[in-house]
C-alpha cells in the first residue's frame, strides 16, 4: 500500500519502494511538511519545533501563543496571507484587491490508480501500479478550493505533485502566482543543480550554493527555452555522481516556468517548482476552475546517476506515448544541412536513393517545400505544397521516395506565421499583436494566437490536407521563435501565455488521434522546448540545433540528468560543421550521436566512396545496438565540462551487455594514462570485450576500469562493446 493515513495524528505517509513521503494536517487544518527521503516507517511528527521568534506572525487562532507561525513551521503549499513571509506557491487576488488567501484541510480522498489532468501532459501508469492521493484545502472566506494531487509510483519511486484550483465563493478573485510543487526542508546545506544555455548550447551543468539569498531559474519566453530547463535538482554538498541524496524536480510544462529556491532566516531551505508569475493574471469566476501543470519529485541516495535512471525510467515509460514508445525509431536523413532551401523533387529523391544504399531508413524534407518559401521570409501559414518548386505533387515525390525503399518525412511549423504569407494577408488577427502596437519580429515571424481554437482548427485542417495526401510517417515540428506580445482578442491578457501553450497541447492530441502511425519530432530552435510536457506527445526531441560533435557532449551530458536516450535526437553532419566551423572525424561524430537516436544530416552524394561505405557500417552498428541504447540504462562515466576524456555507458536492463563509448576532449604532447570506470555491471560475472577478446571481471571494470587510449590526432572516438559470458 503507497499510502497510509494515521487518522489519529492526521499523517499521511507516501510510500514508494525506497522513499518517504510525509505530510500533516495539524490542530489548526494546516497542512505540514515532515519528511521526504530515504524510507522510514516512522511519524515524523516530532522534528517539528515551536519556538516564539519574534517578528514571525501568529494565526489569529493561537491567540497569545507566539510559538506558532507559518513563517517558520514547514508547510505542503503556503500560500501568500498567512503570515509567512517567504517565498509562495499561491497568490490570490480577492475582488477587493487584497491578496490573501488561508488554505485549512478539509478532506482527503485516497484512490487507485493515478489521477489525470484534463488538457495537459501527466505521468500516467496502470491502475494496480499506482495510487493518488487526492487532498481539499479551503478558505472559507473567499471561497478558494485547491485540490492537491499526488501521484504516487511505488516501484518506481516517483511521486508526481499537481493543482487544481476552484473558486467556490461568489465573487471572481485572480490567480497571481500558481505552483503544483514545493519542498520544505528543516536543515541541511544544499546545492542546486540547474541547466542554462542559449541557443546552439543548451542544457549546460551548473551547481551552485542554496544560500540566504533567493536563486530563481525562469523562463518568460512562452517555451521551456533554451536558457533554462524546467528540470533541477537539489543535492547535499558532498553528493556526487554515484553518492549522497538527491532530490529533483521536473516540470510537465512547454511554457514559462519558474523554480525559487533560498535558505530562510533560520537556514530552512524552501523550494518551489510551477508557472512563471509574470505576466500571469488568471480570473476565476463561480465554479471555474484552473489546472497546474504537473511535477514529477524524485529522491536518491545513490547520487545523480542514481536519481537519473528513475528519471529515465519514468519518461520512457510513464511519459511517452503511442506506438513509437517501445518501437525502434527509423534512422533518418535530414535535407536541411544537405540542401537548405535550395532543393527540387529530385534532390529529396537523389538523397532517397543515398540513402538507401548506407542503409538509412527515412528522408525528411526540411524546411522549404509550401508556400512562397526559399527563405525564412515568408511562407509560413502557407501549409500548401509549392508543386512549381518541387516539379511534381507531392503524392509523386513520396511514392518516388518509398520506391527507393525508404520511408518520408516532412518538417512543419505549425505555430508562426510570415508577414509575407496569404494566411496573414487574409487574417491578420491570428496573430499575437498588442492592438496599435508595430509587431515585435524573431527570424521575420510572428507567433499564431494558438490560444484561439479558431485560429488552431484553420493550420489543422491545412496540416492535414498535407498528411491526407501522401505516405508521411514522420513530422518534424518546429517553433522557431518564442512569445513576446501576450495580448489576445480572445483571452484576457494574464491567461494567454498558459491558454497557448494549452492550445498546441490540444493541436497535438487531436494530430495524434487522427494519424497514429505517425512519429512527431519536437524541435524549437533545436532544444528549446526540451522537456517532460512535449514528450507527451512527441517522443524524440531535436537535442540542439549545434550538430558540432565537441559541443554535442556538452549538451547530450546536461540533457540526460533527467531525459534518457530514446528521446534525444541526434545526428551526424558534415564538416567543417555548419554552426562552429570544427572538424572533426566521421568516426568521431557517430559515435556521439549514437548516445540518441541516431541520424544524418548532410548530402550524402559528397562523400568519398571510403567514407560512404564508413557511414554504411556506423548505420549497420548503431541497429546492431539500438535496442540497447533506446532501452537499457545510461550511465554518465565523466564530466566533459572538467575532464579531458568523455565517456558514458549503454547497459542492458539484466547487465548482460554493455556499450561504451570515449572522445578525447583534448590532445597534449605525452599524454598520461587515463582510467574510465564503469557502472551497473554484474560484480562477478565475467565480460568479453568483443574486439581485442579480452575478458574482465564486473568488479574490476567498476572498481579499477579500463584505461583509456589517447591516441595522435584530435577528438579521437572509441567504443567497447562488451557481452557478458560467465555468471559466478
Amino acid at each position: 500500500m503507497a499510502i497510509i493515513y494515521n487518522q489519529e495524528k492526521r499523517i499521511f505517509s507516501l510510500q514508494t519502494k525506497n522513499t518517504t513521503y510525509q505530510m500533516m494536517a495539524d490542530q489548526l487544518g494546516y497542512l505540514l511538511h515532515l519528511y521526504y527521503g530515504k524510507k522510514l516507517e516512522q511519524d515524523m511528527d516530532y522534528l517539528l519545533s515551536y519556538t516564539d521568534r519574534g517578528f514571525s506572525g501568529n494565526p489569529a487562532e493561537v491567540a497569545d501563543d507566539r510559538t506558532y507561525s507559518l513563517d517558520t513551521l514547514p508547510q505542503e503549499y503556503p500560500v501568500l496571507g498567512t503570515g509567512d513571509t517567504r517565498n509562495s506557491t499561491l497568490i490570490i487576488c480577492n475582488a477587493d484587491y487584497s491578496e490573501c488567501c488561508d488554505l485549512r484541510y478539509v478532506s482527503h480522498e485516497i484512490i487507485k490508480g493515478k489521477y489525470k489532468l484534463n488538457g495537459l501532459p501527466a505521468v500516467y501508469a496502470d491502475k494496480d501500479k499506482a495510487e493518488t492521493l487526492s487532498i481539499i484545502l479551503e478558505d472559507s472566506s473567499n471561497g478558494t478550493r485547491v485540490q492537491l494531487l499526488y501521484g504516487i509510483l511505488e516501484e518506481e519511486d516517483i511521486i508526481t505533485r499537481s493543482v487544481i484550483i476552484t473558486n467556490t465563493g461568489k465573487e471572481q478573485f485572480v490567480i497571481e502566482k500558481a505552483a503544483s510543487a514545493c519542498l520544505d526542508f528543516l536543515d541541511g546545506d544544499y546545492e542546486l543543480v540547474h541547466f542554462y544555455g542559449r541557443h546552439t548550447m543548451e542544457r549546460n551543468m551548473e551547481r551552485i550554493p542554496v544560500s540566504h539569498t533567493e536563486i530563481k531559474i525562469e523562463s518568460r519566453r512562452g517555451a521551456s527555452s533554451h536558457q533554462h530547463n524546467p528540470g533541477v535538482i537539489l543535492a547535499r554538498q558532498d553528493t556526487t555522481e554515484d553518492y549522497g541524496w538527491c532530490y529533483g524536480m521536473l516540470f510537465v510544462y512547454s511554457g514559462s516556468f519558474m523554480c525559487e529556491t533560498g535558505k530562510d532566516q533560520f537556514g530552512q531551505t524552501r523550494i518551489i517548482m510551477g508557472l512563471q508569475s509574470e505576466q500571469f493574471h488568471y480570473p476565476l469566476n463561480n465554479g471555474e476552475s484552473f489546472i497546474v501543470p504537473e511535477t514529477i519529485l524524485c529522491f536518491s541516495e545513490n547520487g545523480f546517476s542514481g536519481l537519473s535512471l528513475k528519471y529515465h525510467d519514468c519518461i520512457r515509460n510513464h511519459i511517452c506515448r503511442g506506438i513509437y514508445k517501445k518501437k525502434l525509431r527509423p534512422v533518418l536523413l535530414n535535407s536541411w544541412e544537405a540542401s537548405y532551401f535550395d532543393f527540387d523533387g529530385n534532390t529529396i529523391i537523389n538523397l532517397a536513393k543515398e540513402a538507401a544504399s548506407l542503409g538509412i531508413d527515412m528522408v525528411v524534407m526540411d524546411d522549404g517545400w509550401f508556400g512562397k518559401r526559399d527563405s525564412d521570409n515568408s511562407g509560413l501559414g502557407d501549409w500548401n505544397v509549392n508543386e512549381s518548386k518541387l516539379g511534381c505533387s507531392l503524392s509523386r515525390l513520396v511514392e518516388a521516395v518509398n520506391k527507393q525503399g525508404v520511408k518520408f518525412g516532412i518538417w512543419i511549423e505549425p505555430e508562426m506565421v510570415s508577414e509575407d504569407s496569404e494566411l496573414y494577408r487574409n487574417h491578420p488577427d491570428f496573430v499575437l499583436q498588442i492592438p496599435g502596437r508595430r509587431p515585435i519580429h524573431a527570424r521575420n515571424q510572428l507567433v499564431l494566437d494558438f490560444s484561439r481554437e479558431e485560429v488552431r482548427e484553420v493550420i489543422f485542417n491545412q496540416i492535414c490536407n498535407i498528411l491526407d495526401e501522401a505516405n508521411i510517417e514522420y513530422i518534424k515540428w518546429d517553433m522557431n521563435r518564442n512569445l513576446s506580445e501576450l495580448y489576445s482578442s480572445k483571452s484576457f491578457p494574464g491567461c494567454v501565455a498558459y491558454n497557448y501553450v494549452t492550445g498546441v497541447y490540444d493541436f497535438l492530441e487531436k494530430l495524434l488521434k487522427r494519424y497514429p502511425g505517425i512519429l512527431i519530432e519536437g524541435c524549437c530552435g533545436g532544444g528549446g522546448r526540451f522537456d517532460a510536457g512535449m514528450l507527451y506527445y512527441t517522443p524524440q526531441i531535436w537535442c540542439s540545433d549545434n550538430t558540432d560533435a565537441i559541443d554535442r557532449l556538452r549538451i547530450q551530458y546536461g540533457t540526460s540528468f533527467f531525459y534518457p536516450a530514446c528521446t534525444v535526437a541526434s545526428h551526424v553532419s558534415a564538416v567543417p560543421n555548419h554552426q562552429t566551423g570544427r572538424v572533426t572525424s566521421l568516426k568521431t561524430r557517430a559515435v556521439v550521436a549514437m548516445a540518441g537516436i541516431y541520424g544524418y544530416e548532410f548530402d550524402p552524394g559528397k562523400l568519398s566512396e571510403e567514407e560512404k561505405e564508413e557511414t554504411r557500417q556506423q548505420v549497420k552498428k548503431y541497429k546492431e545496438y539500438q535496442e540497447l541504447i533506446q532501452s537499457g540504462d545510461y550511465y554518465r562515466l565523466s564530466n566533459p565540462f572538467k575532464d579531458i576524456f568523455t565517456a558514458w555507458e549503454n547497459i542492458s536492463k539484466d547487465g548482460t551487455q554493455v556499450l561504451l563509448s570515449i572522445v578525447i576532449n583534448e590532445i597534449h604532447g605525452n599524454m598520461p594514462v587515463y582510467y574510465v570506470k564503469l557502472k551497473g555491471l554484474r560484480e562477478y560475472a565475467l565480460y568479453r570485450d568483443k574486439e581485442s577478446g579480452a575478458l574482465y571481471q564486473g568488479r574490476a571494470l567498476m572498481e579499477a576500469g579500463l584505461p583509456v587510449r589517447c591516441r595522435p590526432g584530435e577528438y579521437n572516438a572509441s567504443q567497447i562493446v562488451l557481452n557478458i559470458e560467465d555468471i559466478n
